[in-house]
């Protein structure tokens, strides 16, 4: 059973959605517990059974009988959890054999976590904070993220899509993707763009932003207030960005230190895309500057501005650490890779 509390999407949970299916997909009898009428629910993949709980708060004791009775109904032989939300009220029957294992893509606090029997760290950073911090090292692992392989897309597709978002045929797109909330640092791409020449080589540049969040109305007055509003396009979130990807020249993510991880690294690799990515915790672990990517400090809106020039200036360099990605993702993030490490994880767990 695979237990998140989310309302709505965000890069958790699309990662949950594609590790559901690809479990399912190899035959893993897979049940997922889930915030009732959240956006989650709306996406799951065919075929695997959904159990719905309010999940309202982390400490409404209707919430968590009902989850309790859910894991009592399932009788899983794993309850794998995401998040507070899901974790803090997920307690199983003493004596019944499950296994506890949560999950975590961020550095949380961790009093919510400690009852957990294992622990999954999406980046090996975030297993070292959790072994610091007094979790057994024997029962902390590391397992990462994987991206779904690119979508095929027709060939007129991302002209198209250019000119449903008002962008010229000839432009120079960034395209960046996330929630619009303060760790993605989206604040600094913005004073970074505006740094910019509005063109390059006798091309308009043009910024897209793919996503959605709390500061959304914040970043779209600092655009206009930056004199960039004509020159930025916003989609909204999309549950399936990669036509996006696929429309990018370069992928830029501006994400500040507390940034764990970070799938539009993947993303970016997946889709051949050559990426501009700030030195945050999981970009330092899984980057190799001058590589497969070009890093530059965080918060630091002239040096981005800086990287992106240089990849804009050197096509060969960019074009290099772009192939460079693509083989890392084919590699070493790859569906398969990443789900036979979750199987593998569990069998043990299970006989433990």
């Amino acid at each position: 059973m695979h237990v998140v509390g989310s309302k709505t999407l965000g890069g958790a949970e699309r990662f949950f959605l594609r590790l559901l299916d690809a479990l399912h997909e190899r035959g893993a009898p897979v049940v997922a517990c889930l915030r009732k009428g959240s956006d989650v629910v709306a996406e799951m993949p065919p075929g695997i059974a959904v159990i719905e709980t309010p999940m309202r708060t982390v400490w409404d004791p209707w919430s968590r009988h009902r989850l309790a009775r859910a894991i009592t109904t399932a009788r899983p032989d794993i309850v794998q959890t995401y998040m507070g939300r899901a974790t803090r009220p997920t307690r199983l029957p003493i004596g019944d054999g499950a296994v506890h294992v949560a999950r975590l893509g961020g550095y949380y606090k961790l009093d919510g976590y400690r009852h957990a029997h294992a622990w999954i760290g999406n980046t090996q950073g975030i297993c070292d904070y959790l072994v610091r911090n007094g979790m057994p090292a024997d029962r902390v692992f590391h397992i990462g993220n994987f991206i779904d392989p690119p979508v095929l897309v027709e060939p007129g597709a991302p002209a198209a899509l250019r000119a449903a978002h008002g962008i010229p045929a000839d432009a120079i797109t960034l395209v960046t993707a996330g929630r619009f909330v303060p760790v993605k640092g989206l604040q600094y791409l913005l004073h970074a763009f505006a740094d910019l020449p509005a063109g390059v080589g006798g091309r308009p540049l043009w910024l897209v932003m793919v996503g959605d969040g709390p500061l959304r109305d914040e970043l779209r007055q600092l655009a206009a207030g930056l004199g960039i509003a004509g020159r930025v396009s916003w989609t909204g979130w999309q549950t399936r960005p990669g036509p996006y990807f696929t429309m990018a020249d370069l992928v830029v993510f501006p994400s500040l230190p507390a940034e764990a991880l970070g799938n539009v690294i993947l993303e970016a690799w997946t889709y051949g895309r050559a990426l501009v990515t700030t030195s945050f915790h999981g970009a330092v672990e899984i980057t190799r500057h001058g590589e497969d990517a070009w890093r530059v400090p965080c918060g630091d809106a002239p040096a981005l501005a800086g990287g992106i020039r240089t990849l804009l200036d050197d096509p060969p360099l960019a074009a290099a650490l772009a192939a460079a990605g693509s083989r890392r993702a084919r590699d070493e993030f790859s569906r398969a890779a990443i789900v036979e490490k979750y199987l593998d994880l569990y069998r043990t767990l299970r006989v433990h």
